[in-house]
């Protein structure tokens, strides 16, 4: 599991938004002067996020909470917006090639083509219908109570 520290920012019905600070643990890590993660992760440190969820813990505005996501989620979640994609990249750009055989501008559109679908295809399954699956949840108050179960799909 990992879990992340937040502020409730606002609450709409049952729903609230929370506003988490990127932090990076590469200052921890042995290897952090000869990583490029490192240098990514300075770029990213100190901004904010806002994550929308469902308030299964009854929080309100102010309340420090503790955000959550699975590991698996984050695989699943990772492996379909970087893997599609590139998937469709590839998958086009042979297609391309295949129809327009010693024309690079075919490959070059088929490629491009099959990461557009690809691109929109993923963008359109999250939100529709893997959102809630692979989505963080509110795990506790940021004191530790109202612990609630993580639904590992």
């Amino acid at each position: 599991m990992i879990e992340e520290s937040g502020t409730v920012i606002a609450r709409v019905g049952d729903q609230v938004w929370v506003r988490t600070i990127r932090r990076s643990t590469c200052g921890q890590c042995q290897a952090r002067h000869g990583c490029g993660q490192g240098a990514l992760a300075s770029l990213s440190d100190g901004r904010a996020n806002q994550l929308q969820m469902v308030n299964a813990i009854d929080a309100n505005v102010g309340d420090t909470v503790v955000v959550g996501i699975g590991e698996r989620q984050l695989l699943m979640a990772s492996a379909l917006v970087y893997g599609v994609p590139m998937l469709g990249l590839l998958l086009g750009a042979l297609v391309g090639g295949w129809l327009g055989p010693g024309q690079d501008l075919s490959t070059l559109l088929g490629g491009g083509l099959g990461a557009g679908v690809s691109f929109a295809g993923v963008r359109w399954l999250s939100a529709r219908r893997l959102a809630p699956a692979l989505s963080p949840v509110l795990l506790r108050a940021g004191d530790g109570t109202q612990r609630i179960p993580l639904n590992n799909h």
